[in-house]
């Protein structure tokens, strides 16, 4: 490991050693040290170990720290638009990775995988978003599309919309998807009512809605496990 350059911060010292223990042991490191050395690369002259555990202790964990919204972070002394501009990198790096399953011509042969791209893109959000999953005859992905963001409780969905971009997709089969932010992911009588108004309105145009995926961050449900389709 280089020696620290005379006079250099003390921090300077700190951020080599644990450099080298990342190299050398990554899992020794704890939650706030990976959040000191993600935050060197956005704030480099300064120490970002009360920066780390000052996100840790505001949002709750190293998950919730790195996945709050950019906007979030303002008013912490000593983070900038470069971190923000950080921040939302890594999470959209997050969500194509859990989408990387769910992609374009990919086939659809059970809930998990879509489950799994739905929960790294929306899972954490905290308003409601709606997007919708169109397929071909074989279930093969056409295109992932937000169909609606709404406030922390309802979203407005209407069924003839969905429709008409299966239509315009020339798509067969669709799933619904949207996440319950902060909440469980049982299905409300809201969800179950338009989920019943969203397949009326497909069925008659031949288009067969396939499921309905709820999720939040760490869970979600298959109205088509559970038999409700």
């Amino acid at each position: 490991m280089p020696a620290k350059p005379e006079n250099a911060p003390h921090y300077v010292g700190h951020r080599q050693r644990l450099k080298a223990r990342l190299e050398d042991n990554p899992r020794g490191l704890a939650d706030y040290e990976i959040l000191e050395l993600l935050l060197a690369l956005t704030v480099p002259r300064r120490d970002t170990k009360p920066l780390a555990k000052t996100l840790i202790d505001r949002f709750g964990s190293l998950k919730e720290a790195v996945l709050a919204r950019p906007d979030q972070l303002d008013g912490i002394k000593g983070l900038g638009p470069a971190t923000q501009s950080q921040w939302a990198l890594l999470q959209e790096l997050h969500a194509r990775l859990g989408e990387a399953d769910a992609r374009r011509g990919q086939t659809v042969s059970d809930p998990d995988a879509l489950a799994r791209a739905a929960m790294a893109r929306l899972g954490h959000k905290d308003t409601e978003e709606f997007w919708a999953v169109f397929m071909d005859t074989k279930n093969r992905i056409i295109k992932w599309e937000q169909m609606s963001r709404g406030t922390t409780n309802a979203t407005a969905i209407f069924p003839r919309e969905i429709a008409a971009a299966a239509l315009r997709l020339e798509a067969t089969n669709v799933i619904l998807i949207h996440n319950h932010p902060g909440g469980g992911s049982d299905p409300s009588s809201a969800d179950i009512l338009l989920t019943d108004k969203v397949a009326e309105a497909c069925a008659s145009l031949d288009i067969n809605v396939r499921d309905h995926i709820i999720v939040t961050d760490h869970d979600y449900y298959s109205f088509n496990e559970f038999g409700r389709l």
